[in-house]
């Protein structure tokens, strides 16, 4: 009887919860995490710039009021508030002795960080749909892409990527949390927090990877197909400069598809127990700041329409001369 009163005790004591993790990021790296510091810092900035860039010149300029760049300048100010959950903490942190963040404050950076992630996998996918569209159906273009369409697109990717951002997390933290808590990462993501409860995830887990399946393997096909579709129309155009047209308006998108789903997939489409931290951690540098860098990159370099509107800002900008 005595024993069994004692081992309740314990039981309770264990369960009571942590109040606050530590993430552990990259304080293993000694002295270099000044120079990540500097190096992170300035990718940070120019990710702001460049989507920064991209949104007000989709905004301006008139001739990039079409779908495609409605979706663009969505998908950009998403990808900007998506680091801003993330880099701004990891800066400090590199900087910082006492790496810290409360029970409530990881739940809620999950929360964004998911949600505005989801939201970006959604976009990408309607954006290979309005790409589909635009080359397999251009008489019907203006129906199927009218501003009606795209407003109920738009905010679709957003309910539904917050909607499924809340079911993860109420899953990872409706878990029993130990004595142990060290993030082995820069941020609360799903795979080192949920190693840390005190409890068999299994369940868990099969419901998390499905979610993962829906919000990346689905939107994944689904660009397949489209791009199936799309490469089956190029093809039958006569004109070799027809053709390179067509094509140059989806390498960017196809770019930005390839390396956001390719590390999005490599972290979350696989058991919690194979989480590698070294490995993961420099994949999810890809994804948390290359993927944003790339897209500003990528659709300013590549897309003829974005860098014609850029130097007409620019124009602009040098054409007003002060008053004498």
């Amino acid at each position: 009887m005595t024993t069994t009163l004692r081992s309740e005790v314990v039981v309770a004591e264990n369960f009571t919860g942590i109040s606050e993790f530590l993430l552990v990021g990259f304080s293993s790296l000694g002295e270099i995490q000044l120079v990540l510091f500097v190096v992170f810092l300035f990718l940070y900035l120019v990710i702001l710039s460049g989507n920064a860039t991209i949104i007000s010149v989709i905004r301006s300029d008139q001739s990039l009021h079409t779908p495609m760049y409605f979706f663009l300048g969505i998908l950009s100010t998403s990808e900007t508030f998506y680091t801003f959950v993330i880099l701004p903490k990891m800066l400090i942190n590199l900087l910082s002795v006492a790496r810290t963040i409360s029970f409530t404050c990881c739940a809620i950076q999950m929360f964004f960080f998911l949600g505005f992630a989801i939201t970006n996998c959604l976009l990408l996918g309607v954006m290979g749909y309005d790409r589909y569209a635009a080359i397999c159906h251009p008489l019907h273009y203006p129906i199927l892409m009218s501003w009606q369409v795209c407003g109920k697109l738009a905010a679709g990717c957003g309910i539904s990527g917050f909607l499924a951002s809340l079911t993860v997390v109420n899953l990872v933290f409706s878990l029993p949390f130990c004595s142990a808590n060290r993030v082995n990462h820069y941020f609360c993501d799903i795979s080192p927090v949920i190693r840390l409860a005190c409890t068999n995830t299994d369940v868990h887990e099969f419901v998390i990877f499905i979610c993962g399946v829906l919000v990346l393997v689905v939107p994944f096909f689904f660009i397949c197909v489209s791009y199936l579709c799309i490469l089956r129309t190029i093809m039958k155009i006569p004109s070799a400069e027809g053709k390179r047209k067509a094509f140059s308006t989806c390498a960017s998108h196809l770019t930005v598809v390839v390396v956001h789903y390719g590390c999005a997939s490599f972290i979350y489409l696989r058991p919690t127990a194979d989480y590698v931290s070294n490995k993961d951690r420099l994949v999810t540098v890809t994804y948390t700041i290359v993927t944003p860098l790339l897209n500003p990159i990528v659709y300013s370099l590549r897309n003829k329409d974005v860098q014609l509107a850029i130097r007409k800002a620019l124009g602009k900008k040098g054409s007003l001369k002060p008053f004498d």
